[in-house]
């Protein structure tokens, strides 16, 4: 009897051994599954997530800046693109073109100045009369014997002045030397139109220089053009381009008599 309780007890132990290590095989091979299935996985979605990476920033790349508030060449309108080349080309300033315009004509006030081009200015002044002998600083008291007062391609600084009594006169400055091109009276000028001339040269409290110097205190650029005139409210001003490094252009009308800024538009072209 002894022997064989021992017998079943041994075959009990050894059935209960055999069953707990298939348990634990079967949990072990589980583990495997599920380590390399969770392995899998990671690789995947890693690899995924790398090429996500180095694909987002190319996609979201911004171009690079300009540095410059200017506008670049192909956004440029062809009236910007002329201001450009002609502010560019030119070396003489505003206020020096006054003082040279007005030491050419004896007595004499800058009503109008505009910066032009050589063409421009070869047709303002085919259009004029030709320059009387007198009041030209040229030697031949003439233009060229092409009848224009251009020299070469130099931008020009075209000022009209007038004496006290009214009487205008045209006066041609490369814009690069500073040099008086031509200088000739005006003619055809009647006696309505001089005593006109004469009256706004008085009421004007304001010089070129002053009128120019409010109109950029408005707007940093250049000056490129000054015209005492009546604005629509028939009240005397200085009407003042200024072209800002955009190459648009701002007109300012101020108050000939005190100096404030009644008006500005700026041309988007």
């Amino acid at each position: 009897m002894t022997h064989d309780s021992r017998s079943k007890n041994t075959g009990f132990l050894r059935a209960h051994r055999l069953r707990a290590a298939g348990v634990a095989c079967v949990a072990l091979s589980a583990a495997l599954l599920t380590g390399c299935g969770q392995d899998s996985g990671s690789t995947s979605t890693a690899t995924k997530t790398s090429e996500a990476a180095r694909a987002v920033p190319e996609a979201t790349k911004s171009p690079s800046p300009t540095g410059s508030e200017s506008a670049s060449p192909g956004q440029m309108t062809e009236d910007q693109k002329e201001r450009k080349e002609l502010i560019s080309a030119t070396k003489v300033t505003y206020d020096t073109a006054i003082t040279t315009a007005e030491g050419a004509v004896k007595n004499s006030k800058v009503i109008e100045l505009e910066l032009k081009s050589a063409e421009d200015a070869a047709d303002d002044e085919s259009a004029s009369p030709s320059p009387s002998p007198t009041g030209s600083p040229s030697p031949t008291g003439s233009p060229s014997p092409t009848g224009s007062p251009t020299p070469g391609s130099a931008p020009q600084w075209v000022a009209t002045v007038a004496t006290k009594t009214g009487t205008k006169s045209k006066v041609h400055i490369d814009a690069v030397s500073g040099k008086v091109i031509s200088s000739a009276e005006e003619s055809g000028q009647d006696t309505a139109g001089k005593a006109k001339t004469a009256k706004r040269l008085t009421d004007a409290k304001q010089t070129p220089q002053q009128a120019a110097k409010a109109a950029l205190a408005k707007q940093k650029g250049t000056v490129t053009s000054l015209d005492l005139d009546d604005n629509d409210k028939d009240v005397l001003v200085w009407k003042t381009d200024v072209v800002t490094k955009d190459w648009k252009k701002t007109t300012f009308e101020i108050d000939a008599s005190n100096g404030s800024v009644t008006h500005q538009e700026t041309d988007s072209d």
